[in-house]
């Protein structure tokens, strides 16, 4: 039988209209496992894991994106097209610019800065170089963390190159003032807003440019469980 797409061989059934991302497929294997009930694997296509189970009885999806914008733009752009999903919600890594974001540390992304032609590549015309998340979304987990000290809310940069001049020289750090820096968050919100669909990302603090810290492999891939469970209790507010 033919994919559906070249890069995802599950059925438009198979997807539900909410889908966690993470960059490691092993991420969402393991919050697949953890959450949901009754869970399939629905997609292995180039080993990009999509498991699909319930949440307290709610159909949820959670697939890994890879790394990178062009990554999660492609299967986010699939998604919200071929799949008619309404809701992706990433949940990621970020490192912190900021002293008081520390390892461990839940940011929530309001705003994604990049110097990047993805936005006008995928079709927005005149983009800027901020796009913002979904603001249901983002209303909803606002009112999900109120009190909260260990969650941040801000702008995220989304960088092209991990290892780069910029990002690991803070003189010349071309951040536009963000308070941490990923590589996702501006591809997945250029697609949200081409779709009229609603994204939101969610980081955990792995490293900071300011204390030095460095979390583990094994620590990303399974310690992440505040932003998870901040996930699904902003899973089960949307309606």
């Amino acid at each position: 039988m033919r994919n559906m797409t070249p890069h995802n061989k599950a059925k438009i059934n198979d997807i539900a209209d909410i889908v966690l991302m993470s960059g490691d497929p092993l991420r969402a294997k393991y919050i697949a496992k953890k959450y949901l009930k009754n869970v399939r694997l629905v997609n292995s296509v180039r080993n990009m894991l999509t498991f699909t189970g319930t949440y307290k009885g709610r159909k949820i999806t959670v697939m890994g994106h890879g790394m990178g914008m062009p990554s999660i733009g492609i299967y986010s752009y699939e998604l919200f097209k071929f799949y008619n999903v309404k809701y992706i919600i990433r949940l990621g890594s970020c490192g912190s610019y900021k002293k008081d974001i520390n390892v461990g540390d839940v940011f929530v992304v309001s705003k994604a800065f990049a110097k990047t032609q993805y936005a006008k590549d995928v079709g927005i015309k005149n983009p800027k170089d901020t796009l913002n998340c979904s603001t249901k979304l983002l209303k909803i987990i606002t009112n999900l963390i109120k009190g909260d000290k260990n969650i941040k809310i801000g702008q995220a940069f989304s960088e092209d190159v991990f290892y780069n001049k910029y990002s690991l020289n803070q003189n010349i750090r071309r951040s536009n003032n963000s308070s941490v820096v990923e590589m996702e968050a501006y591809a997945l919100y250029a697609n949200a807003i081409y779709f009229k669909k609603d994204a939101l990302t969610l980081l955990t603090c792995s490293d900071s440019f300011i204390t030095k810290q460095v979390m583990s492999p094994e620590e990303r891939q399974e310690s992440f469980n505040e932003m998870m469970n901040l996930a699904f209790s902003l899973v089960e507010k949307i309606k």
